[in-house]
């Protein structure tokens, strides 16, 4: 064995995989540059690095299990008029996250509530925050799936290891009584310890018809509109023009 295939193989030992790969063409780079001892270890260092940082962002990106791959570039802000590019614009530092605030966007069907929650989502994870994205109909039904095992507990501590729960469609559906309850549990877990974006067509004057004017309305609606950004959207489908239009 060659004295750099050894090297090589010492690299993948010390689970430097990146190194051990590219570890000729670094050698090359470092000789073509004359680069000193110190800059080579840091050349060897950034690369790894690099690397680790992209499996990492691309970890994060499958774990959040985003339904489509839609962008904010995208976004038409001619047709949706009731939230600006600036508004949106100023979320994208994160402080929202940093500061364990929610995002709340409230409207009716097809108005491009799913569309700006995921391409903030996309952004976030563009930034190196781990996001998980649900339907409240999948997380419902997980919750309690968990609670019948007696798991809900540990499944709250599952979702609160993301930095960012999205929660799209909440309202759209009738919810069981103990759903509710298990819902009620999940907004107090992320309570001032984690961030939530909701899509909802039900304005907060009517939780309390949503959730049956069960008792635990109030206590979501205030551990939820608590620390958060409420966008109101407004309009015609979006999706329902395009159709009559094309």
């Amino acid at each position: 064995m060659s004295l750099l295939e050894r090297t090589a193989t010492r690299y993948r030992g010390l689970r430097c995989s990146a190194i051990a790969a590219e570890l000729p063409d670094l050698l090359a780079r470092a000789e073509d540059n004359a680069m000193s001892y110190l800059a080579f270890a840091d050349l060897l260092a950034e690369r790894e690095q690099h690397n680790r940082d992209h499996k990492r962002l691309a970890g994060n990106r499958k774990r959040a299990k985003l339904p489509v791959d839609k962008r904010l570039e995208a976004f038409d802000y001619r047709h949706q008029t009731t939230i600006t590019k600036r508004q949106v614009n100023a979320l994208l530092d994160f402080g929202f996250i940093d500061n364990r605030e929610n995002l709340v966007f409230i409207g009716p069907p097809g108005v491009g509530k799913t569309h700006l929650a995921i391409g903030i989502a996309n952004k976030a994870l563009d930034a190196g925050y781990k996001v998980l994205f649900r339907s409240a109909l999948e997380l419902v039904e997980e919750l309690e799936i968990a609670e019948m095992k007696g798991e809900l507990k540990k499944k709250l501590a599952q979702l609160t290891r993301f930095d960012l729960l999205v929660i799209d469609e909440l309202g759209y559906l009738p919810m069981s009584r103990q759903a509710r309850y298990n819902l009620f549990q999940l907004v107090h877990s992320f309570y001032e310890y984690r961030s939530l974006i909701l899509t909802t067509n039900k304005d907060f004057t009517d939780w309390g018809e949503f959730f049956h004017n069960d008792n635990v309305a109030v206590p979501i609606i205030d551990r939820v509109i608590h620390h958060s950004n409420i966008f109101i959207l407004g309009g015609e489908s979006y999706r329902l023009k395009q159709k009559t239009t094309g």
